[in-house]
C-alpha cells in the first residue's frame, strides 16, 4: 500500500514487457495512474490493459520530439507526470575490436541519451509541483564490466554519473533521482540471452551468493519504496538488486 497522499502519475519507459512491465504493474497496485511508453505501441497499448487507469503509448526515446509528444499526451490525459521510471533500453554483445561505431552509437542513444531525453522533457511537471521521483534502471555491468559489452556498459555507466549529478541538482527542489542496477534478472532479454549462447544461466546463479536468478517484482519492489513519501532522504544512491552478486 502506498503512502501517497492523493494519486500520482507515473511514467514507465520500455514498460510493455520484463522488468519495465513489473514495474508499471506495482507502481499501478500502489495507486498511480500510469502511462506505459514502448518502442512497441501495441504491446504498450495491451500491458496498460492489464493496468488499471494505465495507457500505453508508442515512444522511441531517441527521438526527442516524439518523447516531447508523448509526455504531453501523458500529462493531458492523466495530469502531470511526478513520477519517471527509465527503463528503456537495448543491450547487445559485439567482441570490442569488431564493434561498429553504429552499433556504439545506437547503445548509447537508446541507453544514455534516451534517458536524458526522458528526464528532461518531464522535469518541468516535477519542478512546477516541488515533488517529483526519477528511477533510473543501470545495470550490474556497469559496477562490474561485461566483455563483449563494451557500448551498454559505457552507456550504463554514464546513466549511474546522471543520476548521481541530477540528484546533486534536483534536491532542493524536492526530486529525488536514484539508480538501480539488477543483475541477472530473469526476463524475456536475458533468456535472449541464453538461448544466442552470451549467457550461462547456471554459471550466473553459482556466482550469486542468494543463489537464484532475480525476477521483475524484485525490481518493482524496490522502485515501489524510492517513490514513496518514506524514501525522501534517499536520492543519488545506487541501490543494487543483485542477490549480493555486487556490494
Amino acid at each position: 500500500m502506498s503512502d501517497w497522499s492523493g494519486s500520482r502519475i507515473a511514467i514507465v519507459t520500455g514498460g510493455a514487457s520484463g522488468i519495465g512491465l513489473a514495474i508499471a504493474e506495482r507502481l499501478g497496485a500502489d495507486g498511480a495512474a500510469v502511462a506505459i511508453l514502448d518502442l512497441d505501441g501495441d504491446a504498450a497499448e495491451v500491458a496498460a490493459g492489464k493496468i488499471d487507469g494505465a495507457i500505453g503509448l508508442q515512444a522511441d526515446v531517441t527521438d526527442r520530439p516524439r518523447v516531447e509528444a508523448a509526455v504531453a499526451e501523458v500529462a493531458d490525459r492523466l495530469g502531470p507526470p511526478l513520477i519517471l521510471v527509465n527503463n528503456a533500453g537495448l543491450p547487445g554483445f559485439v567482441p570490442f575490436l569488431e564493434m561498429s561505431v553504429e552499433f556504439w552509437h545506437q547503445r548509447l542513444d537508446v541507453n544514455l541519451t534516451g534517458t536524458f531525453h526522458c528526464c528532461q522533457v518531464v522535469l518541468p511537471h516535477m519542478v512546477a509541483a516541488g515533488w517529483g521521483r526519477i528511477v533510473n534502471i543501470s545495470s550490474s555491468s556497469a559496477q562490474s564490466g561485461t566483455p563483449r559489452m563494451a557500448a551498454y556498459v559505457a552507456a550504463k555507466s554514464g546513466v549511474i554519473g546522471l543520476t548521481k549529478s541530477l540528484a546533486m541538482e534536483l534536491g532542493p527542489k524536492g526530486i529525488t533521482v536514484n539508480t538501480i542496477p539488477p543483475s541477472s534478472i530473469d526476463t524475456p532479454m536475458l533468456r535472449a540471452a541464453e538461448t544466442a549462447g552470451d549467457l550461462n544461466v547456471d554459471a550466473a546463479i553459482g556466482m550469486t551468493p542468494v543463489r537464484r536468478l532475480g525476477v521483475p517484482a524484485d525490481i518493482a519492489a524496490t522502485v515501489s519504496f524510492l517513490c514513496r513519501e518514506e524514501a525522501s532522504y534517499i536520492t543519488g544512491q545506487t541501490l543494487g538488486v543483485n542477490g549480493g552478486r555486487n556490494t
